[in-house]
């Protein structure tokens, strides 16, 4: 497989879908992102290869625990389609989609969590988005970031 050209950050809540439940899956529909710049990331800059930091939010601890991998191009997500699904937006249809979603895969559960606490405090962080109270639940991670994240911190 080729080198990834981006890396990302993706938020769940653990309660909702957590990185045991993506190794238990090994690969899952991204879906639900309902807001417009983490789908335009999704829409227009992730790519199958792509690594992402999987980050349990609304946790104790929140953190990183673990990384994931793009498996597939951008496509609509069809939870915005279906009425009883609580992601359904009626101003959205098959003709015309809002909404994208990409397939991730698991690649593997981080020995410890690398918390937020952690990642705030780390000068080899600085800038990262995620340390400006960014609450996007997709966001784009430098390769420098990720790897000292994955490698270093993990």
């Amino acid at each position: 497989m080729k080198a990834p050209k981006n890396y990302w950050l993706l938020k769940s809540e653990p309660g909702a879908y957590s990185i045991d439940d993506l190794n238990r899956e090994k690969k899952t529909a991204w879906t639900g992102i309902r807001n417009y710049q983490a789908r335009n990331f999704i829409r227009d800059s992730m790519q199958p290869g792509d690594l992402c930091l999987f980050y349990h939010s609304n946790s104790d601890p929140m953190g990183v625990v673990g990384v994931a991998r793009v498996v597939g191009k951008p496509y609509p997500d069809p939870t915005q389609f279906d009425i009883k699904n609580h992601y359904f937006d009626p101003k959205s249809s098959p003709k015309d989609p809002i909404w994208m979603l990409v397939d991730i895969a698991f690649v593997k559960k981080f020995k410890h969590c690398v918390t937020l606490a952690e990642i705030k405090s780390d000068p080899a962080l600085e800038g990262m988005m995620l340390r400006r109270r960014a609450r996007l639940s997709v966001q784009p991670v430098s390769e420098k970031h990720f790897g000292y994240i994955s490698q270093e911190l993990a």
